[in-house]
């Protein structure tokens, strides 16, 4: 999978993550809130959607399928050798 300048999305649009990746969800309303989620579960090993996350600002957790208002933060992981 080939990911863009910032490594949010492959080139055919679709989202990628890991866990442990922060899914950032901006508000399409002026001055609305953004929310920020820690990825707990990636459900697809291509790491398309949609995540189990932990919202940081209720501690929820939820399955969520992310729409074009959101991104993914990559972080760097350790991986565990095969």
């Amino acid at each position: 999978m080939e990911l863009d300048g910032e490594g949010l999305r492959s080139e055919e649009g679709s989202m990628y993550a890991e866990v442990g990746d922060r899914l950032v969800v901006r508000s399409q309303h002026i001055d609305g809130p953004t929310r920020d989620a820690e990825i707990l579960a990636v459900r697809h090993e291509d790491g398309s959607p949609p995540y189990v996350v932990r919202w940081s600002d209720t501690g929820h957790e939820a399955l969520v399928f992310p729409g074009p208002d959101a991104e993914v933060q990559h972080f760097e992981h350790a991986h565990e050798p095969a």
